[in-house]
């Protein structure tokens, strides 16, 4: 099955990022919630996908359980429009579709469904239909393993932003994902692409930080992006009070970082989009 088959044309103008690494700890939610407020503080439309079954990046859009009516369950398994499920946040320009406990059933639910690893493709597929605005970026918290909801995330990826731990272990979940990666694109999407690693809670004081920055880029050259997101107390509060680092804390040094990273970001895609076109 062809990419053009299984990827429609109303998501051609939507960058689909699946925000994943399959060692937990590693500011992958983190980075999905704080990049998504960034790219709409600089005037992108983003909707994040929560497809945690913990819910982790919903709760820390400040989106209570109890409000979550139309959840990532229900466009997966029912077939509900992702427009329909999307939940406008305190930042302009910022929606996401949340998830819930019940997403950790979802495999054995669809275990003889049609399409199980394409839902969430074919549901972004329709995504901007019935007078809504198509989204300029959706960026997917994926789980921390290898599961379903992981193969449907990168099923319906243009790309994989990898959030990496400046610690000893990250080049072990590493070589994991890119294993992950290569199967995906083998069997459910031969485009996916790596779009970037950013390396995560990077601590200046400690010389093994800089050991494992230097060894990635080594390794990945331009692949990893120039911004770097420091460890900082503010960004691992900001969570508990249902609200993204930047708005939590605009002027930490991890909101300023976050706030490079998008406009990287948007430069990096901008240049992809230029060498398509040429």
């Amino acid at each position: 099955m062809s990419v053009e088959s299984v990827k429609s044309s109303a998501t051609r103008d939507t960058r689909v990022l699946a925000v994943s690494n399959q060692k937990g700890g590693v500011g992958k939610t983190t980075t999905a919630i704080n990049l998504g407020t960034a790219l709409a503080a600089i005037g992108e439309k983003v909707l994040i996908v929560d497809m945690d079954p913990q819910g982790n990046a919903s709760t820390g859009l400040g989106v209570p359980r109890e409000t979550r009516r139309v959840t990532i369950y229900d466009v997966i398994v029912d077939g509900r429009p992702v427009d329909e499920a999307a939940i406008e946040t305190a930042v302009p320009g910022l929606f996401i579709v949340a998830a819930d406990p019940d997403m950790s059933g979802v495999e054995i639910e669809l275990s003889q469904a049609d399409r199980r690893s394409y839902r969430l493709r074919d549901a972004l597929a329709k995504q901007g239909g019935n007078g809504h605005s198509r989204y300029d970026y959706v960026l997917i918290d994926c789980p921390p393993s290898l599961n379903l909801l992981t193969l449907n995330a990168m099923s319906a990826a243009d790309a994989v932003l990898v959030p990496l731990q400046c610690e000893f272990f990250a080049l072990e979940g590493l070589t994991q994902l890119m294993r992950t990666i290569d199967m995906v694109r083998q069997s459910l999407n031969p485009a996916l692409e790596i779009q970037g690693l950013v390396l995560t809670m990077y601590d200046r004081r400690n010389a093994l930080s800089g050991q494992v920055a230097a060894d990635v880029r080594a390794h990945f050259g331009d692949k990893v992006y120039d911004s770097v997101i420091p460890r900082n107390v503010r960004v691992s509060e900001a969570p508990s009070f249902g609200k993204p680092a930047l708005i939590y804390d605009l002027k930490c040094a991890g909101s300023q970082a976050y706030l490079k990273l998008a406009r990287e970001l948007v430069a990096r895609e901008r240049q992809r989009r230029q060498a398509v076109a040429a």
